[in-house]
């Protein structure tokens, strides 16, 4: 393939980047992914010595089997083949090729893992955990921020995006006398959920010190050179103090809005309920939240009933052995 034609792919490539960008209003984190996932397309397709617009379904199919066999998973595979598929039915729509390469091209077909959540007790820890030794500041803001994820189930774009105060322009803000959140959620689509008494507590104790570093930026949450929060900054700050707290597992901030979801299920049994507040379009986006409740409650089961160890061939059982499961406190309503 010649210089000219790697020209043109890399233009078709910005053309349906500045598409997605601003159609479609992306995050940055995923226009990011959907550079690098584009990025490796176009060296694939140098590789075997062909345009973009002339790659055919069996160079996909082989393609996929490569990054299969060289241990790419197959959730990964799948989100780029989606990156993948977009930028065809782009071209498509464009009237710049006649088929989709990536039609009926599917990922290897994997496990679905169940979401990674906190038990009650370690939400519980993380959120009240307090280090004297942090400037007071710091300390306020990653308190609240680390409230607002498990409290309401924000997703990470959703809380970097809140401001401090409610106007026309912002993307989100809190109505503390409401005790309400108005977040910008995806697709476009807003949404108000509650907050809790712990969430507001901590949010008059941040704004109380925020004006310290505050400037020009309206975000609610900002370092000390008064500009809004990343999303990486976040989740450093949250897995730094989920060590420091003493957790066996460093917490991201999805973990929080899954221990969210799982909790909140646990103590309604409200499935709807749960997919409103999560902002989920479809019940079955949700349904993953039930499989967590049911763990939750076979370990529980596990530990406080005396026949749920029995194994087979001793006194009483014939049935399958369960393995064992560590002690599990009962459930208790997280009351935040």
């Amino acid at each position: 393939m010649n210089a000219t034609n790697n020209d043109d792919d890399a233009a078709l490539v910005r053309a349906y980047l500045t598409h997605v960008r601003v159609e479609k209003r992306l995050a940055e984190r995923t226009l990011a992914l959907y550079t690098l996932d584009l990025e490796k397309l176009v060296q694939q397709a140098q590789l075997a010595g062909v345009a973009l617009r002339q790659v055919q379904n069996a160079h996909i199919r082989r393609w996929v089997a490569q990054m299969h066999s060289g241990g790419r998973s197959a959730r990964g595979i799948a989100l780029i083949l989606s990156g993948w598929r977009g930028l065809y039915v782009w071209l498509g729509h464009q009237g710049l090729i006649d088929h989709n390469p990536v039609q009926d091209v599917r990922a290897p077909k994997a496990g679905k893992p169940l979401p990674k959540a906190l038990g009650v007790d370690e939400s519980v820890q993380l959120a009240s955990y307090e280090k004297e030794a942090d400037d007071p500041r710091l300390e306020a803001r990653d308190r609240c921020i680390t409230e607002l994820l498990y409290g309401c189930g924000l997703r990470i774009g959703e809380l970097v995006g809140l401001d401090a105060t409610a106007s026309s322009s912002a993307r989100g803000w809190i109505d503390a006398q409401a005790g309400e959140a108005h977040v910008l959620g995806k697709g476009s689509k807003r949404r108000s959920v509650p907050v809790g008494r712990a969430a507001l507590a901590a949010l008059d104790q941040w704004m109380a010190l925020r004006g310290d570093w505050a400037k020009d930026d309206p975000a609610l949450f900002i370092g000390s050179r008064g500009q809004r929060l990343t999303p990486q900054h976040i989740r450093v700050r949250l897995k730094r103090r989920s060590l420091l707290a003493g957790l066996a597992t460093p917490v991201h901030p999805h973990m929080l809005r899954h221990s969210f979801a799982s909790h909140v299920l646990q103590s309604s049994g409200d499935l709807r309920a749960v997919q409103e507040l999560l902002g989920h379009a479809s019940i079955s986006t949700t349904q993953v939240y039930t499989r967590l409740d049911f763990q939750h409650l076979a370990q529980v089961y596990d530990a406080a009933h005396p026949r749920a160890l029995t194994r087979a061939g001793d006194a009483g059982g014939d049935g399958p052995a369960r393995t064992p499961a560590v002690e599990v406190a009962p459930a208790r309503k997280p009351g935040r």
